[in-house]
């Protein structure tokens, strides 16, 4: 069942869908995972499509906008502050605490794309999470740099710009991911996130595939795997494609965190493919469901 909730998060009320497994009875407790969208994304997209999953085999999973983005409070719109976000998880985790069906020793993070690199991150001082997982994990400053360093540097530069125009009442400037139109010419990768988020493959009016400007500053600041180290003893899953752009993310954070990591490959599959096609979701969330009943 999905019920819509909402909880605070640094004075911001964030919208979530909580997925209940059917047989959940009225006096017992479950155990809980936290499950984070992509950067750009929504609730209603890859995020739910796994939190239903995890829901079917026995858990309750809570899909939510991160702050100022989707449903969620918080302005301007559409920031990709890294350390809210890293906050968004940490009081997720306070909310399932709160409820009478979760049992808070019990409560397991996953992360999508962007959110592979801040569920780790949060993970590493909170540890009320006791397991955490990724899934096509990506460390998102990390990911614009290698993409094209000279334009993310200009971006840097230009952010404080862009929070005097604010300031002053100009439009937020945002920073387009996607182009509006693909060819043959457009890179792979581009036309894998094109051919997701704006078909109705998993198109939604609320994922609008840029972020605020102004981010490129605090994007600047974070490294979402250099201290992964201190998640063990408690484990850590990573699960990408082969075939995924970015597969290097996942195996140097496991090879970082140590041998209580462990990274799972599914043959063949691209980063977008594990956002919902069902030969890449079906070994992924199976591993995800052995991984979380082995751990909570």
């Amino acid at each position: 069942m999905k019920t819509d909730v909402a909880f605070l998060s640094s004075g911001m009320n964030l919208a979530g869908h909580l997925y209940t497994p059917a047989d959940l009875t009225a006096d017992e407790r479950r155990p809980a995972i936290v499950v984070g969208h992509p950067t750009t994304g929504v609730k209603e997209q890859t995020a739910s499509l796994y939190a239903q999953r995890l829901a079917d085999a026995g858990y309750i999973a809570l899909a939510f906008d991160a702050a100022h983005q989707g449903e969620s409070e918080g302005l301007p719109r559409a920031l990709e502050n890294p350390f809210q976000r890293a906050d968004d998880f940490r009081n997720a985790v306070t909310y399932l605490s709160t409820r009478e069906d979760v049992d808070p020793e019990r409560i397991g993070v996953l992360g999508i794309c962007g959110s592979g690199g801040y569920a780790p991150y949060v993970a590493e001082t909170d540890h009320r999470m006791k397991a955490v997982a990724t899934v096509s994990a990506a460390d998102v400053p990390g990911f614009f740099r290698s993409a094209d360093p000279e334009g993310f540097q200009e971006l840097v530069a230009q952010s404080g710009k862009a929070r005097t125009e604010e300031a002053a009442g100009e439009p937020v400037r945002l920073v387009p991911l996607l182009p509006d139109a693909v060819d043959e010419s457009t890179p792979a990768p581009v036309r894998e996130f094109f051919d997701y988020y704006r078909t109705p493959r998993a198109r939604h009016p609320r994922s609008i595939g840029a972020y605020a400007l102004r981010s490129a500053d605090q994007l600047a600041q974070f490294d979402s795997y250099a201290e992964v180290h201190r998640i063990a003893p408690r484990p850590l899953l990573m699960i990408a494609g082969t075939e995924a752009v970015t597969l290097p993310f996942s195996q140097g954070a496991v090879e970082q965190a140590g041998p209580t990591a462990e990274l799972f490959t599914v043959p063949g599959a691209t980063h977008v493919d594990l956002y919902d096609r069902e030969k890449a979701v079906g070994p992924a969330a199976a591993k995800l469901v052995d991984f979380f009943g082995k751990h909570l």
